[in-house]
């Protein structure tokens, strides 16, 4: 609780510089002495209700807007989507800005068909051996290397040899749906 009533005082400052005024400005708009508004910035002064009132009322903020938000949990724990013989593994939280995923793609007899969509992606494996068709390249990255590319060009990947390929892939949003979307009778695990 000390470590969070430390920070009032800098959030405080930070809102006030917001709006661009002074310490005496805001003193004189919520009826105290600037040295009792320094004082409290700078942590110097205890923070209580009488005065944070009258400072967050004129500056239009909230109590709460001077304390530290608790940390959410950032473990990620989201269902495991099982796809066309993918195991795919979403890695970030859902409505990241940042789609991230761990993807594992069977070895196949044959490469799936090509596949156009709006998108970007970029791609590391991580274990085995990924074919990747791009357009008219065909591809086979093995563990460590990366491959980024716009999803407008013809593609498809697949495991290359007899064993799985597990790979991290971040996409936009637009190549997100396209990889992961489950239809409702498929289901996710």
């Amino acid at each position: 609780m000390q470590d969070e009533l430390s920070q009032v005082g800098p959030r405080l400052r930070a809102a006030r510089h917001a709006r661009g005024w002074t310490l005496d400005e805001l003193a004189e708009r919520a009826g105290m002495s600037a040295s009792t508004l320094s004082r409290l910035e700078a942590g110097k002064r205890q923070a209580s209700l009488e005065l944070l009132l009258p400072l967050t009322r004129r500056l239009g903020i909230r109590l709460d807007d001077l304390l530290p938000a608790e940390a959410p949990d950032p473990r990620v724990r989201r269902p495991v989507i099982r796809r066309d013989g993918l195991v795919i593994v979403p890695l970030a939280p859902e409505g990241s800005a940042v789609r991230t995923y761990r993807i594992t793609y069977p070895p196949l007899a044959a490469l799936p068909a090509l596949r156009v969509h709006d998108g970007y992606e970029w791609l590391y494996v991580l274990s085995g051996r990924l074919r990747l068709r791009l357009g008219g390249q065909d591809l086979v990255l093995a563990r460590g290397e990366a491959a980024e590319f716009d999803t407008r060009t013809p593609h498809a990947m697949s495991a290359a040899g007899g064993k799985p390929a597990q790979i991290i892939s971040i996409f936009n949003d637009d190549g997100m749906r396209m990889h992961t979307h489950v239809a409702e009778s498929e289901g996710e695990v």
